[in-house]
């Protein structure tokens, strides 16, 4: 695939940031349309062929961890379908600019260098200070001069 000019890749990021700031109003989740059944066992719902009462709108997200949802009236149904057709269209906009951006940051040479190398060339990664050890997670022994927390108890490999 050619690579694209660094002019090219910046008025493309300039349109997306246009489509960005023409998303309007947003929220992220879903609506889920609902029937339950009232548990009365004289009601019209309790017979095995009626859905049971509904529809009910819920509102779902995910916030903090948790899954809330808040039930919809009917009037504001579409709204809320709308800011999440808005959220979603924010997401794919917002993926485009980081592709358009790390394609930016990489034909961009640094100062005082050339070009960057193309894909495939130079050799293979190194570690950031140079070394060539395979790491491993710390224990208490490989800070030499701080005391132990807890005395080893006799017959404990350690």
């Amino acid at each position: 695939m050619p690579e694209e000019p660094i002019d090219e890749l910046e008025r493309h990021r300039a349109e997306l940031y246009v489509r960005l700031a023409e998303t309007g109003d947003f929220r992220p989740g879903s609506v889920n349309e609902t029937w339950r059944r009232c548990g009365k066992p004289n009601c019209a719902c309790a017979q095995p062929d009626h859905p049971g009462h509904g529809p009910r709108y819920l509102w779902t997200r995910s916030a903090g961890g948790k899954t809330r949802s808040r039930q919809l009236a009917a009037a504001e149904l579409d709204k809320v379908r709308r800011e999440i057709a808005n959220y979603r269209q924010f997401v794919a906009v917002t993926e485009q600019i980081m592709q358009v951006n790390e394609a930016i940051c990489e034909a961009r040479p640094a100062a005082g260098t050339q070009a960057p190398p193309g894909p495939g060339a130079g050799g293979r990664k190194r570690h950031p200070r140079g070394l060539n050890v395979k790491l491993r997670p710390r224990t208490q022994g490989d800070f030499p001069g701080v005391p132990r927390r807890w005395p080893r108890r006799r017959g404990c490999p350690s």
